[in-house]
């Protein structure tokens, strides 16, 4: 598969995706939002939470499962991302991290799994706690 088609089934993954959350009664807030060179597929609301959603999206016949694909590195941009949302909009709500995976069938259709709560943010050491 070429880089350029690649893009493409992931831009319409992350569309997919995006009607997904929203026929399970999320409220999407943002699309590809960016902090830095840091960007967050989706962030909704749902249930008083700030869901933070990433969005993979493969072909069949993939080598590694989309969940798989997502390192602790991943995750660390994903947490210091959501972070900056959260301060810079003064959100006061639990925050969540879920992953949407979506795998295209040879007809054009996508398999969709919501993985909610897929990982939760590394506590930090704070430098005056000591611990």
């Amino acid at each position: 598969m070429q880089m350029g088609e690649q893009n493409l089934i992931g831009k319409v993954g992350e569309e997919e995706a995006r009607f997904y959350l929203i026929e399970h009664e999320y409220v999407i807030l943002e699309s590809n939002w960016r902090w830095r060179h840091y960007e967050i597929d989706i962030i909704a609301t749902k249930d008083n939470e700030l869901v933070v959603v990433e969005v993979k999206t493969r072909s069949t016949g993939y080598l590694v499962s989309p969940e798989n694909s997502i390192d602790q590195g991943k995750i660390n941009r994903l947490v210091s991302a959501a972070d900056a949302y959260v301060r810079k909009n003064n959100v006061n709500m639990p925050v969540r991290f879920d992953i949407i995976t979506l795998i295209k069938g040879n007809d054009g259709s996508f398999t969709i799994d919501h993985i909610e709560d897929a990982f939760y943010a590394p506590v930090r050491k704070s430098p005056r706690s000591g611990w």
